[in-house]
């Protein structure tokens, strides 16, 4: 056994293996893009009720009025605003079309969502783990980025994804979440 002042020979010590050396990047990108196309076509559909009152949705008449009576003033308006970030926001995700943004639309729309089910548990029907799950999805898509399997790929500003885009496009998205709750009654 070597002194801890004994050097050993360069065929004794091994550099730690990172975990990202022996992991396929394919494998990376295979898993953002089911987590993209998931949250990203959940949310559109989800948008899609509000909007055009597919899939057993209210519409923008029965979203408005569930928006007033939730407190939000112009509850018509807010359905459309409310609608558009998550069609939008999960179509964009799910493509992977400027996924900063795209996820910080879905954050900023279900931070409202958290507020509206808040105190009912955490567990649905009247809980918000539904709501919490989907809001932090989202938002980590918006901070890793969508992966190579995306259209930001073909977009020279997007093509390599920053921390900061992310974490910028969060903050946006939480501030107009919070400028929206504070509409509220």
């Amino acid at each position: 056994m070597p002194s801890p002042t004994t050097e050993l020979s360069p065929s004794v010590v091994q550099a730690p293996v990172s975990a990202h050396a022996s992991a396929s990047p394919h494998a990376y990108d295979a898993g953002l893009l089911l987590l993209r196309l998931a949250v990203g076509l959940t949310m559109a559909a989800h948008g899609s009720q509000k909007l055009f009152g597919w899939f057993s949705g209210g519409g923008l008449e029965g979203t408005g009025q569930f928006f007033t009576m939730s407190g939000y003033p112009s509850g018509k308006a807010m359905a459309v605003v409310a609608g558009l970030s998550e069609t939008l926001g999960g179509l964009g995700l799910a493509v992977g079309l400027l996924t900063p943004l795209a996820g910080a639309a879905v954050v900023g729309t279900m931070v409202n969502a958290l507020a509206v089910k808040w105190g009912g548990g955490f567990f649905a029907p009247e809980g918000v783990e539904y709501e919490l799950l989907l809001t932090a999805a989202a938002a980590a898509l918006a901070l890793t980025g969508p992966g190579r399997l995306a259209a930001d790929r073909y977009l020279p500003v997007l093509r390599s994804h920053r921390l900061a885009y992310g974490a910028a496009a969060l903050a946006l998205g939480v501030a107009i979440a919070g400028v929206i709750l504070l509409l509220r009654k």
